[in-house]
């Protein structure tokens, strides 16, 4: 990881949002046109740098000086903002690049969002930034702020609804209208915030570039984020890897669907990996908590400004009511933490206090409360002590604003932050803003809804694992002689033989042109086999009846060869037909499928999942960018929900789990190395047996500027 900022560290975006002279071209009088309320809103923020409005039909502007352009601006500037028609800003940028501007935001739209040409004036204004040295914001962007600075580089009216003091999260978001959504949500839930961006049409700046300056920045804890997809997958592979090691909680929001690209073939790893599965693949690799909403998004930033996070996932709920507890409950599960059931002597001495109770987990203290309040605290204090569990959740309804209780629970949770300073704790109430505010004193998150504050402790304590997980393991080496991915289609045969040459498995199998030489072969195998077609132009197999399975005898085999030869020239005449292939047949273990599927942007991605029934009706499927190792490739295992399968049941032994993981990674080793070649890659079924696993069948499909014809499995 680069060295962390320090705040005299020289960073390219420190123009951008701590900025000691701005100037705004197309200033206006007027505070409420896009070109006047950056003047008014630095001037209402307190900036103590010189603000230069450039505006040739004014000598003043609010009382400011104004200049005919930027090249008559006094002194070069670190931050100019460029609102003028898009048929001028080519010409404006060059002033600013010749000026020895540092950063430029460009309000301007009507560039690549609207087609080509758009694109073509958007490609020159970048190459003018980049020539001169200067970085560039949007176009089509609202601007970049920040509060403790007084900048406020925007035209949204974002400081209207500025209530909180600046805090330690920042925010960064494609869109512009969104970025403001995500403020003023973020100021009404109590996110205090500082630094803001859009990057509109990222013409240089993106948002992978802001994430990675937030992660190295001393000033920020927490990144909220909106993206509409990565542009280059080294960036933003980075920027969140910077963000896991600086420990940096990135929670994201990411909309529209991966494009696994028209000429992807309809293998089971493309079909399944649309939907944004590529993406869920970045972000759990990261450690990225992915939001459905930006209420969500801000709830999850909410609970990380305590800086407290559960070192564990053992959930302990109390709760005035055995429904909500229910609720709470059943969320924490989904979410993946547990309620363990209080240890005995814990449950005894909590019926001590409360024989009405239900003691077991959640606690229920009942609405019987009213009459014996002072159970709040000695109840939430025993568990703390006692029950071994790393987050306390508590359901107080109306309680803490009850007149006749607000200010006994108060204290109670002052005399529970005193004894247990570290604890995590999420209190679900209703409460006026003030009441709330005290707790929040405590360092004590409130949510109104029970759900949220389940989610949020969830989200923490995920936080948690990542950050102390650390760098996953590097990736294993490509054997040195490990075949390419061809140019050309290959059959099962070809394709078996390059995924072994990279270290993956498979069967034992012999290529045969003749009913002798398959006889031959079915001796050296020594057991039942297995007779496939083997032809590039033909990987339905099962459908013309190519496959036979458990052959035993000479009879049987010689037969079978001439069988499936037949069938194949009566369906595919044309097709090139290298042989027969006689595999060995493989018993017992788990069946599953591993393939490889190619994002545009963020490369190829190995898909895992169970066989059968779970691929092709459930969707049971994880993916990983690749290439990753041994340590991601069992967390991606154990990403899927029939995961116990591979643990033996009804008697059966459990699968080889370091033989999985080994194929998963050394596959996407292949897939990473292999990366501008390959399209798509399906290996299924590939079994984990008790002791070691093999690949049954393989379909590489290389890339290709033509659409490929559909190819799966068979």
């Amino acid at each position: 990881m680069a060295d962390v900022l320090t705040p005299t560290t020289h960073h390219s975006l420190d123009a951008l949002l701590k900025p000691k002279s701005v100037a705004i071209i197309g200033a206006s009088d007027d505070p409420n046109r896009i070109g006047g309320r950056p003047v008014q809103s630095t001037l209402a923020g307190g900036f103590k740098g010189q603000i230069y409005p450039v505006n040739p039909k004014r000598s003043t502007v609010q009382g400011l000086t104004a200049y005919p352009s930027i090249t008559d601006v006094p002194e070069p500037v670190d931050c100019a903002i460029v609102a003028v028609p898009a048929p001028l800003v080519a010409s404006t940028v060059a002033d600013c690049a010749a000026r020895g501007t540092k950063t430029t935001i460009v309000f301007s739209s009507g560039f690549a969002e609207l087609g080509e040409d758009g694109a073509a004036m958007q490609d020159r204004i970048a190459a003018t930034a980049k020539d001169a040295g200067m970085r560039l914001i949007g176009p089509n962007c609202i601007g970049a702020f920040s509060v403790s600075a007084g900048w406020f580089g925007t035209f949204s009216s974002v400081q209207a609804s500025l209530r909180l003091a600046p805090g330690k999260t920042a925010i960064i978001s494609q869109s512009g209208a969104y970025g403001a959504h995500m403020f003023y949500m973020a100021q009404r839930r109590g996110v205090a915030t500082d630094m803001w961006v859009t990057t509109g049409n990222e013409a240089d700046i993106d948002v992978a570039e802001v994430i990675a300056y937030y992660a190295k920045h001393p000033d920020v804890s927490t990144i909220m984020a909106y993206t509409e997809g990565a542009k280059d997958k080294d960036r933003i592979c980075e920027a969140l890897d910077l963000a896991r090691a600086a420990r940096k909680p990135v929670i994201m929001i990411k909309v529209g669907d991966t494009d696994v690209g028209a000429a992807a073939a309809a293998t089971h790893t493309a079909s399944l990996a649309g939907d944004d599965a590529i993406y869920d693949a970045l972000f759990e690799q990261y450690g990225v908590y992915r939001a459905q909403s930006c209420q969500e998004m801000v709830d999850v930033a909410y609970a990380c400004q305590t800086g407290i996070f559960p070192k564990g996932r053992k959930m302990a709920i109390q709760t005035v009511s055995g429904g909500v507890g229910i609720q709470m409950a059943d969320e924490t599960v989904k979410n993946g933490l547990d309620v363990p059931a209080m240890p005995e002597d814990l449950q005894k001495k909590l019926l001590g206090l409360i024989p009405y109770a239900g003691v077991r987990n959640p606690i229920d203290i009942t609405g019987q409360v009213l009459n014996q309040p002072e159970v709040i605290g000695q109840g939430i204090d025993l568990s703390i002590r006692e029950s071994g569990c790393d987050a306390f959740a508590t359901y107080l309804a109306s309680a803490p604003q009850s007149p006749g209780l607000k200010d006994f629970v108060l204290k109670t949770f002052k005399d529970l932050r005193d004894k247990h300073p570290d604890t995590p704790m999420a209190l679900s109430m209703i409460a006026t803003p003030e009441i709330i505010e005290t707790y929040e004193a405590l360092n004590i998150g409130c949510y109104e809804d029970p759900v949220m504050a389940i989610r949020a402790v969830a989200a923490l304590a995920k936080f948690h694992e990542t950050f102390e997980r650390g760098r996953p393991q590097p990736a294993p080496a490509l054997p040195k002689t490990a075949a390419p991915v061809p140019d050309n289609d290959v059959s099962e045969a070809g394709a078996k033989a390059i995924l072994s040459s990279a270290g993956i498995p498979v069967t034992r199998d012999i290529l045969v042109a003749s009913a002798e030489e398959a006889v031959t072969a079915w001796h050296k195998i020594g057991g039942p086999v297995v007779l496939k077609i083997a032809s590039p132009d033909i990987l339905h197999k099962t459908e013309i009846g190519g496959v036979l399975v458990g052959l035993n005898t000479e009879a049987a085999i010689s037969e079978g060869f001439d069988d499936i030869l037949t069938r194949a020239r009566a369906a595919h005449p044309d097709a090139n037909i290298e042989g027969i292939l006689v595999c060995e047949m493989v018993s017992g273990g788990v069946e599953t499928v591993l393939g490889v599927t190619r994002d545009p942007v963020l490369g190829p991605a190995v898909m895992f999942g169970l066989g059968g029934i779970f691929v092709e009706v459930m969707k049971d499927v994880t993916f990983r960018l690749a290439p990753f190792g041994i340590d991601e490739a069992h967390r991606m295992i154990d990403g899927i929900k029939g995961r116990a399968m591979l643990d033996g049941v009804r008697g059966a032994p459990p699968a080889d789990l370091d033989a999985l993981a080994e194929a998963l990674s050394r596959l996407s080793v292949f897939a990473a190395a292999n990366s501008d070649r390959l399209e798509s890659i399906d290996i299924n079924p590939f079994v984990v047996l008790p002791k070691g696993a093999v690949a049954l069948d393989a379909v590489i499909v290389p890339r290709s500027p033509e659409p490929q014809t559909a190819k799966t499995a068979g």
